[in-house]
């Protein structure tokens, strides 16, 4: 059975609006077949990365020398084929996830290549991770607010030379419930999240139909702006 790791890294896990997006599409995935491992960064206790002698690389490549959750992650994404970032837009990301990110460096090779004039690398051969998704939520209006985080999750697919399987991202997503219940445009988006999850499992690929049902607008530019400023006059 296909295998994917998913990590989610909001400090609300499971209450939040980015657990509300990766549900669906790790069902749907589950759904086609795949075997979907959750974990929460907030649940894992993970240092920062403050090797400054590059050990996993230069002494003993793919070991790391601190000793924490990392070392439950390390064999699952190995076996994974697909790893499944989750986030909400911060500025730029939460530092859970912030850190789990840079701690991916034994994954890699100590070999560098160069590719259309940039420095990249490649995951080590026991590491069969092919494709790498980023899942992102935020409160403002604009595609353009997820701007950093996906170009974090882009280039560390393309240092590792893998695949960016893309970017399903949902802004304004407080505005897919009211009341604690799910709207209609709600349970739309959550619908197409579901979807992606079974397009990645099934083709490989997450159709742009797909993604644009996932981010369309739930409300006017002017309107969100008025929401938010009637907020803070309170």
């Amino acid at each position: 059975m296909s295998k994917a790791v998913a990590i989610n890294g909001s400090p609300r896990k499971q209450k939040g609006n980015t657990a509300m997006l990766l549900t669906p599409l790790i069902q749907g995935m589950k759904d086609a077949g795949y075997d979907v491992e959750l974990f929460y960064a907030r649940d894992l206790k993970i240092k920062s990365c403050n090797c400054n002698n590059m050990y996993c690389w230069y002494k003993k490549p793919g070991i790391c020398c601190l000793k924490d959750d990392m070392n439950l992650l390390y064999p699952r994404l190995r076996e994974a084929e697909i790893l499944i970032l989750a986030t909400p837009v911060y500025i730029p990301l939460p530092g859970e996830m912030q850190n789990i990110i840079n701690r991916l460096c034994p994954l890699i090779k100590p070999l560098l290549e160069t590719r259309e004039s940039r420095t990249r690398a490649r995951f080590h051969e026991d590491v069969k991770i092919r494709k790498i998704l980023l899942v992102s939520t935020g409160g403002w209006w604009e595609k353009g607010n997820f701007g950093t985080v996906v170009r974090i999750t882009e280039e560390l697919a393309e240092d590792a030379s893998v695949e960016f399987a893309g970017a399903v991202i949902r802004p304004h997503a407080f505005l897919m419930k009211k009341d604690g219940k799910l709207t209609k445009d709600g349970q739309v988006v959550i619908e197409a999240a579901r979807k992606a999850g079974e397009e990645l499992a099934q083709n490989g690929a997450i159709s742009q139909e797909t993604f644009e049902a996932i981010s369309r607008p739930l409300i006017s530019e002017e309107e969100l702006g008025r929401i938010y400023n009637d907020w803070i006059k309170l």
